[in-house]
């Protein structure tokens, strides 16, 4: 029996890999493939049976890694950034969400006949959508950058709240269905125990932290297990009280001064992706194959309440005050899709709620994955056309995503905000993070390919990627990463070798190198980074046909490498593929500081000889 456990398990993690490589592949949230593996396996072939399989393992699995989920969830919850990303997603996220529940609980009471406490619980359930189906849909879809950071951020911050608000909702039915014990005392000891320890946890694990009492390499193990054992802690002390705990102790650290938990979140993300992706398949193999069939017309009726009345009108209202049009709001109003927190918490809930003789509570999540796979399917199939019906779409990306904040990064980004071009610089090193910040330039502190990144990297208006950083290892990570995200085409960089050959560069994919030509062939990192260091200079020069690139060459001499030039309001980065420069340009370049200096000594020389001219002639004419 337990070869056939750890066999399942190693098998589940196979298919987890598939999965979220397939939803990569096809440009796809990944919950799609996961739902489409467990149905198949569960319901469909009878292969995986979780509960036979796993028996009284099931429900410590599952509750664990939802304890896991809503603590990471948690970690993201940051007050300040809700109020950094505008009125819009503040209403959503708060007046949006209680409109939302108040219309799909009363849609599950009526139309499915579900006791009112059940109904109010369904409806907490289904309120979150969650980053890990919108960052994937905002890529296809890729509307105005406006509305994918309102999308983005919604599903970041609501996934906490939506998650706290099922998890108080299923405290109080609990508690009401508990009739040895006095509904309003054992409501009071769950929300003080998790308000109270989770509070008390939080700060702790914050001090710790803030007061590096830990190794570093021991951090994340600990946090990981001090959270587990807290969640435990609290579910021994008042039962069902552990999920409140651990999702208050995130929110806690998330909004503690001082306390740096970048590291922390990029290990949770991580691990998160392994349990979502195992649970997911785990619960997907779990459901009846009869039971959404079973909720007939009534199952379909609140599906149609989700789409076209709770969010359209949570959207609306939430709207009210803000700069959106009209079109805006119709787009918002059909882009919300629900992911694996709806399926995780409603799984075991309904699990808890079964051992208690909860009538109807073997509905629940059929009902659930109705709303996951109706809202997904729907909208990812066509929101992409619902965007260019209504005209919200972004136009031609123009921006740049600079992987690399060294002096150069900087000075060549900072010439192209001022010319109103969207410039992202992400780099791991926090001093080149924070110089770029104080040249008011977008950054993004991190490895721009983590689990992180892909939530938190803002690439709305962003076309083109630039690899203008030493990191070696990491360059072609990058590179073959946003390959697949824009095209080949649209990722350049500079080699990080002084030469063009050597055995070094024949390790490396010849698709790659063949992109390291960035400005032009013989340009590395070393070079930009020597001649910054000698006071080079990155100005801006008009070419025009009375002064063209010729006269440009002939003033700065053969060593001026140009990098980019505007025309049109549109960038043009220069590479070694780029033969001829046109006129009616703004070309930027990178001047050496000696042929700044022949410059300036010819100019002087120039206007001394043309003062001396004009002496002469002065004189000449006093003569005469």
């Amino acid at each position: 029996m337990v070869e056939k456990i750890t066999a399942m398990l190693a098998f589940i993690g196979v298919l987890s890999l598939i999965c979220q490589w397939l939803g990569w592949l096809f440009r796809l949230p990944a919950i799609l493939p996961l739902l489409l593996c467990g149905l198949l396996l569960g319901p469909g072939l009878g292969l995986l049976q979780p509960d036979a399989i796993f028996g009284d393992l099931l429900f410590p699995i599952i509750s664990l890694g939802v304890a896991v989920i809503l603590f990471e969830g948690a970690l993201t919850l940051n007050f300040k950034e809700i109020k950094d990303h505008g009125r819009m997603v503040t209403h959503l996220v708060s007046v949006g969400t209680f409109i939302t529940w108040g219309c799909i609980a009363p849609a599950a009471h009526f139309m499915l006949g579900f006791d009112w406490p059940l109904a109010l619980l369904f409806g907490a359930l289904v309120v979150v959508t969650g980053p890990t189906v919108i960052v994937p849909m905002l890529r296809t879809v890729r509307p105005k950058a406006q509305l994918a950071n309102i999308l983005r951020w919604e599903g970041i911050v609501i996934d906490p709240i939506g998650a706290m608000l099922a998890v108080l909702v299923f405290e109080y039915i609990t508690v009401s269905s508990d009739q040895t014990s006095h509904v309003l005392t054992a409501l009071g000891s769950m929300l003080g125990i998790g308000f109270g320890l989770g509070a008390l946890a939080g700060y702790a694990v914050g001090i710790i932290l803030r007061r590096n009492l830990l190794p570093h390499y021991l951090t994340n193990t600990a946090v990981l297990t001090i959270m587990l054992g807290i969640f435990v802690g609290s579910n021994l002390l008042q039962e069902e009280s552990g999920l409140l705990t651990v999702t208050v102790m995130g929110i806690w650290l998330a909004n503690m001064r001082g306390v740096n938990i970048a590291d922390i979140l990029e290990f949770k993300e991580t691990l998160t992706v392994l349990l979502i992706s195992a649970l997911f398949i785990l619960l997907a193999a779990r459901l009846d194959s009869h039971a959404m069939v079973d909720l007939g017309w009534g199952g379909i009726g609140v599906l149609l309440v989700v789409l076209f009345l709770a969010r359209p009108l949570s959207v609306w209202i939430s709207g009210v005050g803000t700069s959106l049009g009209a079109r805006d709001k119709w787009f918002l109003s059909w882009v919300a899709p629900r992911g694996i927190v709806a399926a995780a918490v409603s799984s075991l809930f309904a699990i808890k709620l079964e051992s208690r003789g909860f009538e109807g509570a073997d509905a629940l999540v059929p009902l659930v994955f109705m709303i996951i796979i109706g809202t997904v399917v729907f909208q990812s199939l066509t929101a992409r056309r619902w965007a260019n019906w209504l005209g919200v779409k972004s136009d031609s990306a123009e921006g740049l995503l600079i992987f690399g904040g060294s002096k150069f990064a900087r000075e060549f980004a900072k010439i192209l905000v001022g010319k109103g071009i969207k410039v992202i610089i992400a780099d791991s090193n926090w001093d080149n993070v924070r110089q770029a910040r104080m040249d008011n330039i977008q950054v993004y502190f991190g490895n721009p390919v983590s689990e992180h990144a892909e939530t938190y990297l803002d690439l709305s208006g962003i076309g083109r990627v630039l690899i203008l950083s030493p990191y070696q290892q990491l360059n072609p990570v990058v590179f073959f990463h946003f390959q697949d995200i824009f095209g080949a085409e649209k990722v350049f960089g500079v080699s990080t070798n002084d030469s063009n050959g050597g055995s070094a560069r024949h390790q490396l994919s010849e698709s790659y190198l063949r992109r390291m030509c960035l400005f032009s062939d013989n340009v590395s990192y070393a070079r930009l980074h020597s001649l910054m260091s000698r006071d080079g200079v990155i100005k801006s020069t008009n070419i025009t046909d009375a002064f063209t690139f010729h006269n440009f060459r002939e003033r700065y001499g053969e060593t001026v490498i140009p990098l980019a030039y505007m025309k049109g309001g549109k960038v043009f980065v220069v590479t070694a593929d780029t033969k001829d420069l046109p006129t009616g340009i703004e070309l930027i370049s990178l001047i050496p500081k000696e042929a700044m200096e022949l410059h300036q000594q010819k100019a002087a020389e120039e206007n001394l000889r043309k003062k001396s001219a004009e002496i002469q002639t002065k004189a000449a004419g006093q003569v005469g």
